[in-house]
């Protein structure tokens, strides 16, 4: 069976907006690049194509130092987290292990 870029994106898109780990793996790794200038300010400076979109930095910049300081985010959080990061699926496809991703679709 052949794995189209439609079937990740699908997959992708599910496992982001329903998923905890999933969503919370690609909270931590969509923040950790974001140049360390925007880390610092929390707030998208360059428009670079990774990262976070200036719309979303704020809130998810905030919400990805919570959970890497805290190591939780409330109910509420999540509920945003599951709605605004399905929409980086890309870079998560950019960055992801394709081996590994393919079988799990399979």
């Amino acid at each position: 069976m052949k794995v189209t870029k439609e079937k990740q994106k699908t997959f992708l898109k599910e496992k982001l907006s329903s998923n905890k780990k999933w969503a919370l793996r690609a909270l931590v790794k969509i923040w950790e690049h974001q140049t360390e200038e925007e880390k610092q300010i929390g707030h998208t400076i360059d428009y670079n194509g990774v990262g976070f979109s200036g719309v979303d930095s704020d809130i998810l910049s905030s919400f990805a130092e919570q959970y890497l300081e805290k190591g939780y985010l409330s109910k509420k959080q999540m509920k945003y987290v599951f709605k605004l990061i399905p929409k980086y699926w890309k870079q998560i496809l950019t960055i992801s292990d394709k081996e590994k991703l393919n079988k799990q679709i399979i």
